[in-house]
């Protein structure tokens, strides 16, 4: 196991830190569970950081990444959904997401990294749960009210462009009347 695949596995590690704080929600274990994820998250640039740098990307990498990346966020949402900060169903609907895309993956006969909009949607997701976990004035907590529901949305449209056919460019026939 190289480096970056010890740091992706290491992330795992920080999830039952962030579910314990998150059980007892004062504001003081609100601020450790927030410093927790935020260490935890930057992991995730780190391994895929130093995997091109080391040139260590492997598939295993490419397939535990994301996987662990899935966890990091749905463990923080489902606990955010029992203190009753986040409605189920759009919790639901990110999961029901990563789901249909990992069972699609496996279909698929080479293992590809994340793309431009999958960068994105995990980036926003990890915004929004941060905001999500730190106790915050009520205008921040609206902000990230919104800033959940913006990762609800660019998350279904990323699992869409997934699933989609390509669209085939269109080439302009060559001009004849010279």
């Amino acid at each position: 196991m190289n480096l970056p695949t010890l740091i992706t596995t290491s992330r795992l590690l920080g999830i039952p830190f962030i579910l314990w704080t998150l059980e007892q929600p004062t504001p003081e274990n609100r601020w450790l569970c927030l410093g927790i994820f935020i260490i935890v998250a930057a992991t995730d640039w780190l391994d895929g950081y130093l995997a091109r740098k080391l040139n260590q990307v492997t598939d295993l990498g490419k397939i535990l990444d994301p996987l662990v990346d899935k966890l990091l966020v749905l463990a923080p949402l489902l606990a955010l959904v029992e203190i009753g900060e986040i409605p189920a169903w759009g919790v639901f609907l990110i999961l029901g997401r990563e789901l249909a895309i990992a069972g699609w993956r496996v279909n698929q006969t080479q293992i590809s990294g994340a793309n431009l909009l999958g960068k994105i949607k995990t980036v926003v997701q990890i915004v929004a749960i941060a905001l999500l976990i730190a106790p915050l004035s009520p205008i921040w907590e609206t902000i990230a009210i919104g800033i959940f529901w913006l990762a609800v949305a660019i998350t279904l449209i990323s699992g869409l462009i997934y699933i989609l056919p390509p669209i085939p460019s269109q080439q302009t026939p060559p001009n004849h009347s010279s």
